[in-house]
């Protein structure tokens, strides 16, 4: 169901840092949120991009086509996964295999939650990188997932979950499986099932007080009807665009423009992007509420 508030996107790219309001426009240089009344004031929930890639990254390793040999940093993209970060609670989805690279990039210094889509080796394998998180930290850090992902985890990683990990130095999981909708201080996040190749995967629907609601599908092939309905109207839709061509288990281009249009969203970014894609020209055909999501983008409500 939509949300409702104002809300501002901005990040870096190869010019200084861009703001455009929900029609698309650019608005001006800096990083303040705008109020409904057009009064200023300071964003109260951000959504942080870590990464915008496909399995292997941008530029993919031995290849040397345009975009891996681009200029533009909008074309580097690390493993897809974003944060969550209201005044209470920072929360990471996802902590595939840059995630040590993502959050010294981006100054992270806390997780109090990490929400999982799926077990897919570029959404799980940063995992022992977590342990920086806990470190300052007395409680188990909660890793929200469903059970089949859990069980993926404890058997990929199982000294983390063992009852003898006692060493201060080592990554303290708490496993919780998921509910219908999970509270994370006042964010709330309803898990919701894809179809993506034979892996049980989710996306989410995250809901804030104020915020636009925005859905969070970076792996999707098809929706199920449940989350066909929860989706319809969702006010920012960010979604799997890995390549032109169709894949088996993966959105193409035009997919993803055609699940955008589904379900009627509002405003859309595109991630979990291919080395097919190269950011300014893909965008350059994309409807004016559609955008290429690209590494350090910040969306602040």
């Amino acid at each position: 169901m939509p949300g409702g508030g104002g809300f501002s996107w901005c990040g870096r790219s190869g010019d200084p840092h861009e703001e455009f309001n929900s029609g698309g426009f650019p608005l001006c240089d800096d990083w303040a949120a705008m109020s409904a009344s057009g009064k200023r004031m300071a964003g109260h929930f951000e959504l942080l991009f870590l990464g915008t890639g496909t399995s292997v990254g941008v530029p993919v390793i031995g290849c040397k086509c345009e975009v891996c040999r681009s200029k533009d940093p909008r074309n580097r993209r690390t493993r897809s996964s974003i944060l969550l970060q209201s005044p209470t609670h920072h929360v990471l989805v996802d902590s595939g295999p840059d995630l040590r690279e993502q959050a010294l990039r981006e100054g992270i210094e806390r997780v109090d939650a990490v929400l999982y889509t799926h077990a897919h080796v570029d959404h799980v394998v940063g995992f022992d990188e977590l342990r920086a998180f806990c470190w300052h930290r007395s409680a188990p850090l909660p890793l929200h997932a469903s059970p089949f992902t859990l069980r993926v985890l404890q058997q990929m990683f199982p000294w983390a979950f063992d009852v003898e990990n006692t060493y201060p130095g080592y990554i303290k999981p708490l496993p919780v499986p998921f509910e219908p909708t999970i509270h994370l201080g006042d964010i709330t996040a309803t898990p919701l099932p894809l179809f993506h190749g034979a892996v049980e995967t989710h996306g989410f629907l995250i809901d804030y007080p104020g915020a636009p609601s925005i859905g969070y599908l970076p792996d999707v092939k098809a929706l199920h009807e449940s989350s066909i309905t929860a989706l319809q109207g969702v006010d920012l839709l960010i979604v799997d665009s890995l390549r032109p061509r169709e894949h088996p288990t993966h959105l193409s281009n035009a997919e993803a423009l055609s699940m955008i249009e589904q379900l009627g969203a509002a405003q859309a970014w595109l991630t979990h992007l291919g080395h097919e894609n190269e950011h300014a020209l893909y965008e350059s055909h994309l409807p004016r509420h559609v955008r290429v999501a690209y590494d350090g983008l910040k969306l602040q409500f």
